[in-house]
């Protein structure tokens, strides 16, 4: 007995040691870059075993769990057959030629195993003529089952395919459900990344993330960037693309091309399964994912036809902008690249599910989209200016605690910030975007010279506003680190956060280049109810 009484006062040593945002506003600081350190990236090759195809024509694969809104209800997601590329008349895959079920139980208790039924689809994607030809992309079967009336905080595992065909999946997944909406019960870790990709320093921050054993994963944008590619499997050249910024910006993918290789999404599935395939992984689109069809109409096909959210189950009716509870914890997903001015249905839906939180069940609120409001390095500066205007007095109004940002490819964290001033009822805004896909940002606004020309200023999408200047009395680029930023750096890696109460909770930046169990940056962000209530 002796020695848990000593293992836990250590544990309480250290903790203690830890800073607080009680302890802020910080000092602006920029961790130096490791010299040893490649900024460059690296695209795995199609040759990647772990991009390989099953043996059987209808085995599972590209499984995944995703939560529903509360804690009783998981989905399971994966697909069965080849994607095609043929001529514009080839016939798709039937989706009816093949069974959606899932036989689940709970873990290590002798019940009868239950099955659930859900449905199938496939997508088409067109590419641009070629020599005279028009040639489709057309996906596998892709499925999705719900699972309900499921135990909290239950370990639960299960089997999906087509038993009729003898097609289910080879071995058994595990999975584990969210607690209860309570103030006291949270999962253990939160895993939050940003733009993976499918690269090199991917398959380490995978390797990292699988170590830490989270209980839920969220990923911000950025999943297989198939637009950085044309359908011949010719990677673009991003730093020669022209794009244009007539009201909506979009990067070198999506600007450059309306093609896209859509088999990255494959290959991008069947990479991530050892970790989607057993931790409930939620998805927020970001720029990579827009991907126009050809004739500019259709968006978010790919993203919103291979993964399962929580949409009608939140009110929202939309694959892009939804919520979910994860124990005490109340998860609102944002798009900044679809309308959201306050007379548009994502507006609409936010302050009306912001508006229904219960603060005695789910204390923490949590935001999450890809543009990031504040970010000081060079790379996408201010380009969500127009959404900022737009939903930060919503976001400030019912107290929003903490905001998850990617698609800058660094990591960054701010003092709790309101209207680009110091404020101790702001939320704390993280940029997460360095999970390994893109180039390393390393350039600063504040550094010389690095400040857009005011022809290159631009918002996704169109508020009226003057990018010439911001706030008031300030100018668009600020000559040093503005106070807000609290700490800076540029390194490949993903965040955990770990609710340990209704009051705090521990978050942590880890890098590739350190070993799983040791962090660049680590901080107790403190809410105080009290001071800032809703």
């Amino acid at each position: 007995m002796s020695f848990f009484v000593i293992l836990a006062s250590t544990v309480i040593i250290i903790v203690s040691g830890f800073s607080t945002t009680l302890d802020g506003p910080f000092n602006p600081e920029t961790a130096p870059l490791d010299p040893n350190l490649n900024p460059i990236v690296f695209d795995l090759p199609e040759s990647d075993p772990s991009f390989v195809i099953p043996n059987s024509e209808f085995q599972p694969e590209q499984i995944s769990v995703s939560l529903s809104y509360s804690f009783d209800s998981v989905w399971i997601s994966w697909v069965t057959g080849e994607f095609q590329i043929g001529e514009e008349d080839s016939v798709p895959l039937d989706p009816d030629s093949v069974q959606s079920i899932v036989q689940y139980r709970e873990f290590d208790v002798r019940t009868r195993k239950k099955n659930a039924t859900g449905n199938s689809i496939v997508y088409n994607r067109q590419y641009p003529p070629e020599n005279g030809l028009k040639k489709n992309y057309t996906s596998g079967i892709i499925h999705h089952v719900q699972l309900t009336g499921l135990k909290p905080n239950t370990l639960y595992q299960y089997r999906c395919g087509d038993p009729s065909l003898s097609a289910m999946s080879k071995e058994y997944y595990y999975f584990r459900t969210m607690p209860k909406s309570e103030y006291e019960s949270y999962p253990r870790r939160i895993v939050v990344a940003g733009d993976l990709g499918l690269t090199y320093n991917t398959s380490t921050v995978m390797t990292h993330i699988l170590s830490n054993h989270p209980d839920l994963v969220v990923l911000i944008g950025g999943f297989s960037y198939a637009d950085t590619y044309l359908a011949n499997k010719t990677k673009l050249d991003c730093g020669s693309c022209q794009c244009d910024q007539n009201g909506t910006s979009f990067d070198c993918g999506s600007c450059c091309s309306r093609e896209t290789y859509q088999p990255r999404w494959d290959y991008w599935g069947r990479f991530m399964e050892p970790l989607t395939a057993n931790v409930p992984t939620m998805m927020v689109a970001g720029e990579h994912e827009i991907e126009p069809q050809s004739d500019g109409n259709l968006t978010f096909v790919a993203y919103s036809s291979r993964f399962a959210f929580p949409s009608n189950e939140s009110g929202s009716f939309s694959p892009l902008y939804y919520s979910f509870n994860a124990g005490g914890a109340h998860f609102i997903v944002l798009n900044a690249y679809t309308p959201y001015d306050n007379s548009s249905d994502q507006y609409t839906w936010l302050e009306s599910d912001l508006r229904k939180i219960n603060r005695s069940e789910t204390p923490w609120v949590v935001a999450t989209w890809s543009l990031p409001w504040y970010s000081t390095f060079k790379g996408h500066y201010r380009e969500a200016a127009s959404m900022r205007i737009q939903l930060e007095d919503l976001l400030y109004t019912y107290r929003v605690d903490i905001i998850f940002n990617g698609q800058v490819d660094a990591y960054e964290r701010s003092n709790r910030v309101y209207n680009y001033k110091l404020d101790q009822c702001g939320p704390i805004y993280i940029t997460t975007g360095a999970g390994g896909a893109g180039k390393l940002e390393t350039e600063h606004v504040d550094d010389p010279g690095n400040c857009p020309a005011p022809s290159q200023r631009y918002s996704v999408g169109s508020c009226g506003f003057n990018f010439t200047l911001g706030p008031v009395n300030e100018q668009f680029c600020p000559v040093k680190q503005p106070d807000y930023s609290a700490y800076r750096e540029s390194s490949f890696g993903f965040g955990l956060l770990e609710v340990k109460n209704e009051t705090h909770a521990l978050w942590s930046w880890n890098r590739n280049q350190d070993l799983y169990y040791i962090t660049g940056d680590i901080i107790y962000i403190v809410r105080q109810p009290e001071i800032c209530p809703v």
